[in-house]
């Protein structure tokens, strides 16, 4: 057998730190290593994994499309991304979208947007104000865009462009918008960052301010949207539209895609504007278009809202049990724990050890982002396993 770790760390830049586990099939919840072990994984590949591994409809899907049609560029038109934009639309606010193969590309692309909307009607406003704790890609002007300096900090300076505030604070986006600004970028629940949910009206208000300036509001749905919160998309918890929205991680139910959706206001792209040889082909539009249909046809937010309650109190429960667990937060099936001290790689690896898969999301926290088809006997098969760990730490 070959040792596929050593073998990564000959030909591998070194900039992912994996756990010692080598993941060879998937099915449902749970995946197995080259020994023959199984996990349930409450991972779900950061988020992709909406309907779990290898789920039928997305093989079928990436079957078929694999035997008409893989790949042609955007020279061409092609069906798999006429039809995916159509169902995005029609389930959502927007009037038009463009088509990736990321969440980085698509915040990219985004402030693009906002850069020539605010080029085109707003004298020139290029700033895009973006918050503490947030994350939005590894390009370098996502980078600067993610307010966290230990993404930063290896490559300054930074682009120009991006103003950091507080999240959860509408007074220091007012306090930072000015002239040059050009558009608000936000997660609607803070990811990478924490696991942050932001007050009921925080979203309300940015909404207002935006309205009240001029200036465009862009959600970075690439974590919360697809379903994940128990909505179709976290906006919608909110009781607001924003005039731009991104997507990736569950879109394409494993597949690589990303997508910015706009409003016809924003919409100010024209031709060579923006582009992707990859974005929107054939194959990732055919599994996101099967994975998007199966949600909405089965009404997976609303099997997310339920187990997502499930799990939320479980994980509460948890709480009241052990001392260690100062907070338990998230919405839906984007939950996270957080601890009282920098336990969360020990934990992690017991929860390996014992079969469960779990995100360090912070040295002192967990995150957990299991498929949207997870069953509330999943959560109890996690939890039993999470409380055996907690119990030795």
């Amino acid at each position: 057998m070959n040792d596929w770790q050593e073998l990564e760390h000959r030909y591998f830049l070194s900039t992912f730190k994996r756990l010692p586990v080598t993941l060879v099939r998937g099915r449902g919840v749970a995946v197995w290593d080259d020994a023959g072990k199984e996990y349930l994984d409450f991972v779900a590949g950061w988020a992709v994994n909406s309907l779990g591994h290898c789920h039928p409809v997305v093989v079928q899907a990436l079957v078929e499309q694999a035997n008409t049609l893989i790949h042609t560029s955007n020279q061409f038109y092609t069906v798999p991304q006429i039809r995916l934009a159509e169902l995005l639309l029609q389930n959502s606010c927007f009037n038009k979208v463009f088509l990736s193969n990321s969440g980085t590309e698509a915040n990219e692309g985004a402030v693009k947007l906002a850069r020539k909307y605010g080029k085109l009607r707003l004298g020139g406003a290029f700033e895009v104000i973006t918050t503490v704790d947030s994350f939005h890609g590894r390009t370098l002007a996502m980078v600067a865009a993610t307010g966290q300096r230990k993404f930063q900090q290896p490559y300054v300076p930074m682009p120009s462009g991006f103003v950091n505030v507080e999240y959860d604070d509408i007074d220091a986006v007012q306090k930072a918008t000015s002239s040059r600004t050009c558009a608000v970028m936000v997660e609607p629940i803070q990811g990478e960052g924490g696991v942050n949910v932001p007050a009921e009206d925080y979203l309300k208000r940015l909404r207002a301010w935006c309205d009240e300036k001029g200036i465009l509001l862009i959600l970075d749905e690439v974590q919360t949207g697809v379903g994940r919160t128990g909505a179709l998309f976290a906006y919608q918890h909110f009781g607001i539209e924003p005039d731009i929205m991104t997507l990736a991680k569950g879109l394409g139910g494993g597949v690589p895609i990303g997508a910015i959706l706009s409003r016809n206001k924003s919409a100010v792209f024209e031709p060579g504007d923006h582009g992707s040889t990859f974005g929107g082909n054939p194959l990732a539009c055919a599994a996101a278009y099967a994975t998007l249909k199966f949600i909405l046809e089965h009404d997976i937010p609303a099997r997310v809202q339920r187990v997502g309650q499930y799990f939320h109190d479980r994980l509460r429960q948890l709480k009241e049990e052990f001392d260690l667990i100062v907070d338990v937060r998230g919405r839906g099936l984007l939950q996270a724990i957080e601890f009282n001290r920098e336990v969360a790689d020990e934990a992690v690896a017991a929860c390996l050890d014992r079969g469960l898969l779990v995100n360090r999301l912070k040295p002192n926290a967990l995150r957990f982002m299991p498929p949207l088809i997870i069953e509330e006997q999943d959560v109890d098969r996690a939890m039993d396993i999470l409380k055996e760990v907690l119990a030795t730490l």
